[in-house]
């Protein structure tokens, strides 16, 4: 049975992705950074539909945490096939001139940095130049990347696109040794997110301006996810998908 790594596991589309792949018969970690009761609620469902998984804490941006995450896994499941980078953070609504260093750190640190060390720990246990039997990491951007999100969180959008950046250097990198890396590009999205960055009417705001005229679901964001990580997308790496109603 194969294992994933689902950061960001407790809410959102991280706990839609757990489920799903339990579903498809993976064995679950699902990382939360606070939330125990939240992540213990996912565990239940995989468990309640006859899966397997565990709840590990950490912060992605602190690497100490990233370690220690790894290594429960390692502990737990004796091998990594997967990684979904999923983490990540936004903040109020602010322009440019009105931002922080402290804001602008902490994006960087948890949206990128975070990013950067799960995928490298990810590689170490499952590149073939490592003695792994090779793997899949999907990484969670956003249609921000290529929309800049102008008045609302540049910060956020810049990160998505380093994340892109990432992806494709990433998946050139390790691609001869049995590693795949594609990133899914969710756009407006019906989780808790938004309320988190002080807005939580923004889906009801702004779903007209979307051409589906809708938001969309983390079942469907998690889909996307699943068919990376299935041998469907054998050939697939270095891949940028939007999921994100036309936008």
């Amino acid at each position: 049975m194969k294992t994933v790594l689902v950061t960001g596991g407790s809410r959102g589309i991280g706990a839609a992705t757990c489920l799903l792949a339990a579903k498809a018969g993976y064995k679950v970690a699902v990382n939360y950074a606070s939330n125990e009761v939240a992540a213990q609620k996912v565990i239940a469902g995989i468990e309640a539909a006859g899966g397997e998984a565990f709840a590990v804490r950490g912060d992605v941006g602190n690497e100490p945490d990233v370690l220690a995450m790894f290594q429960a896994v390692d502990k737990r499941f004796g091998q990594l096939d997967a990684l979904v980078n999923n983490a990540g953070i936004i903040d109020a609504k602010a322009r440019v001139d009105e931002m922080s260093v402290e804001r602008l750190e902490r994006m960087m640190r948890v949206n990128i940095v975070g990013s950067f060390l799960c995928a490298r720990e990810a590689v170490k246990r499952m590149s073939t130049k490592h003695g792994g039997k090779g793997g899949v990491i999907v990484n969670v951007s956003s249609v921000a990347a290529t929309l800049g999100s102008a008045g609302d969180y540049v910060d956020y959008a810049a990160s998505k696109g380093a994340i892109d950046t990432m992806t494709i250097g990433l998946a050139r990198e390790v691609a001869t040794e049995g590693v795949r890396v594609n990133a899914v590009r969710p756009g407006m999205v019906e989780t808790e997110i938004h309320a988190s960055g002080g807005q939580p009417d923004r889906v009801a705001r702004l779903a007209g301006t979307i051409p589906m005229s809708r938001a969309g679901k983390p079942e469907e964001i998690a889909g996307a996810i699943l068919w990376f990580l299935s041998d469907a997308a054998s050939y697939a790496t270095g891949s940028l998908l939007n999921v994100s109603g036309g936008r």
